[in-house]
């Protein structure tokens, strides 16, 4: 694993990215997070973008409808109940048609044009996966919640151990892959575990994975963050459960 920080951001080769955009209840925030995913496209760079409403109950299906209507990248794809994250990406997956596939979450926390710099190495065929890390560099943002932070690096850490990666955001949203790995996983998680097991089945691959340091503009609880306490439990759940067996015995 290594850095691409220092990579310049722009596309040379044709390419086609698959974004999924979980989306339950961001009405807020939806078609802005969409119309800066948009600026993505360019004569190298298509998009497909496939937004999984998760069950919305305030709007953000019309809103993605609309947004559908006016862009031919956009597909919409519904679950009439909310079913989870992981269940939300799990639909996205299924339906990528790109030469790579990358999550972007609907609430504005991640910059979805950071994916220019995260193409790069798989431009390249230098890697199977590349993670967007919050923890990379130091940047001014937005200070919240100690126990949220200090609860992803150590559910980082204990993954580390368990897979014999070395990362340093397990839990990052910005996660990026070649369409045949992803597609290959049978991911079983519908909440926020799928984090910890597709990292665990990342390590079981024996992909090669890339970090690039992102930005990051967290957003409180009162703003409409749902991850919780019990997800962090449930993460450390499944580190072990999909972890077992991906760290080869030394010989």
């Amino acid at each position: 694993m290594t850095s691409c920080m220092e990579t310049p951001a722009h596309i040379t080769q044709a390419c086609t990215l698959s974004l999924v955009v979980p989306c339950y209840n961001e009405a807020s925030t939806l078609a802005t997070c969409i119309e800066r995913t948009l600026e993505l496209n360019s004569e190298k760079l298509h998009l497909q973008i496939l937004i999984v409403d998760d069950g919305s109950s305030d709007g953000s299906l019309e809103i993605a409808r609309r947004l559908e209507a006016l862009h031919p990248e956009i597909k919409v794809l519904q679950h009439k109940a909310n079913s989870g994250k992981g269940a939300a990406l799990r639909t996205g997956f299924a339906n990528a048609t790109g030469d790579f596939v990358g999550i972007q979450d609907a609430d504005l926390e991640y910059d979805p044009l950071e994916y220019r710099e995260l193409l790069q190495p798989l431009l390249r065929d230098e890697v199977d996966v590349v993670f967007g890390s919050r923890y990379l560099r130091p940047q001014t943002h937005r200070t919240l919640y100690f126990w949220h932070t200090w609860m992803n690096k150590a559910l980082t850490f204990i993954s580390n151990m368990m897979t014999d990666l070395n990362i340093s955001d397990m839990e990052t949203c910005h996660k990026l892959f070649r369409r045949d790995v992803i597609q290959s996983m049978d991911l079983q998680e519908d909440r926020f575990g799928i984090e910890p097991e597709m990292v665990a089945k990342i390590a079981l691959k024996r992909c090669r994975v890339w970090e690039c340091a992102i930005a990051y503009q967290p957003r409180s609880y009162k703003e409409g963050k749902k991850i919780g306490w019990k997800d962090g439990l449930r993460a450390l759940y499944c580190i072990f459960r999909y972890s077992a067996n991906t760290v080869q015995p030394l010989t």
